[in-house]
């Protein structure tokens, strides 16, 4: 890979499956040898907490490298970068996101903040992996800006016709203003409950509506307790249930990710 390719995770559903597509597609792509920052964009702290963090007890985060960055002063990423047992590192995040979100709005070039702040680990990783807030604001518009690609994960359990409408408008806007490179990766189908006639009517309508212009991935994750118990342990799926349908279904869209 010549060069770093930065994929924002986006919806502004909850959800959806965002966080566990984001931990387990970064240790899926760092399995197959590629060096992988996760970045948790929640201040929620979901990213942080599935890979064995406590958010509320670190000193350092993103919100902190935001405000080293608007404040255009000196900060060591080594101060902030925690690396998991499963070979990726990662950007944690805790509530203290939702107190930048509110600075953010006043600073100067304050869409791009977290793209400057990233700008010198593009040549250190070969996927940078961002894990959206349920939500269009200051951080997610950040995340879109600062990002190359968006995969949008979609749950095969409700029609989301008119979220995924309010998202490629805002998708549409950010190539407009702050990030005219930023492509759609594609979207992927999330707790998809094969056994119900709701699930495949869902994947029908998205693949009717959007199938033309945007690549659906051929991969599907299916619904399973097992993902948010790997989540609970601080493990991707890959090293709680290797063997399971969760992993399977990932490891495919790792390749199609590739």
């Amino acid at each position: 890979m010549e060069k770093c390719n930065v994929i924002a995770i986006c919806n502004q559903k909850g959800g959806v499956g965002k966080t566990t597509t984001t931990l387990n597609l970064g240790v899926g792509l760092a399995a197959n040898g590629y060096k992988v920052l996760l970045v948790d964009a929640d201040p929620q702290g979901d990213l942080t907490q599935s890979l064995g963090w406590n958010g509320d007890k670190l000193d350092s985060t993103l919100a902190n490298m935001m405000f080293h960055v608007i404040k255009d002063s000196d900060f060591y990423m080594e101060d902030i970068l925690l690396k998991h047992d499963e070979g990726v590192d990662l950007i944690p995040s805790n509530l203290e996101l939702s107190s930048l979100e509110n600075y953010l709005v006043n600073a100067m070039s304050r869409e791009k903040v977290l793209d400057t702040g990233l700008k010198p680990l593009r040549d250190k990783y070969d996927f940078i992996l961002i894990d959206c807030m349920p939500s269009l604001g200051m951080i997610t518009l950040n995340a879109l800006t600062a990002a190359d690609e968006v995969i949008i994960p979609v749950q095969a359990q409700y029609l989301p016709a008119k979220g995924m409408t309010q998202l490629m408008k805002s998708i549409s806007l950010v190539k407009s203003h702050t990030n005219e490179n930023l492509k759609i990766a594609g979207i992927v189908m999330t707790l998809v409950d094969s056994r119900t006639n709701l699930a495949k009517d869902v994947i029908d309508t998205i693949r009717t509506n959007y199938g033309m212009a945007i690549k659906i991935f051929d991969a599907q994750i299916p619904i399973a307790v097992k993902a948010a118990e790997a989540a609970k342990n601080g493990q991707s799926i890959f090293a709680y249930d290797r063997c399971g349908k969760p992993a399977k279904a990932y490891g495919e869209l790792v390749k199609e990710t590739i």
